[in-house]
């Protein structure tokens, strides 16, 4: 059920905004372990725990549409959190890897539409 509501809002989102592949950022804030058995082509990675000091080496405007996954969502969201409390202002809990790969791809093709 989770997924199906996370899901209907992210289509939601993703109908209601235009996106250039420009203003999407999409950050893997698993371990390097992880990151190096597979990760979604158009990553990035910072591991979660240092993310508010290595985001500003992707971006510094605090509007930049980030996505980021992780294995479940967990570390995802703590990483959103971080985010959020140091001013930034569009970041998305893509959830697990497999999740976010299929919003992501909804995405890269509503910019290429």
């Amino acid at each position: 059920m989770r997924n199906v509501i996370l899901m209907a809002l992210l289509w939601s989102f993703i109908t209601m905004n235009t996106h250039s592949s420009e203003e999407i950022l999409i950050i893997d804030v698993r371990t390097i372990e992880e990151w190096n058995k597979g990760h979604i082509n158009a990553a990035k990675h910072i591991e979660w725990q240092v993310i508010s000091e290595k985001i500003f080496d992707l971006t510094s405007n605090f509007d930049s549409e980030i996505y980021l996954y992780c294995r479940s969502g967990n570390r995802s969201g703590k990483a959103k959190k971080i985010l959020d409390d140091i001013g930034f202002t569009n970041v998305i809990n893509a959830g697990g890897k497999e999740e976010a790969s299929i919003m992501i791809d909804r995405i890269m093709q509503n910019v290429n539409d």
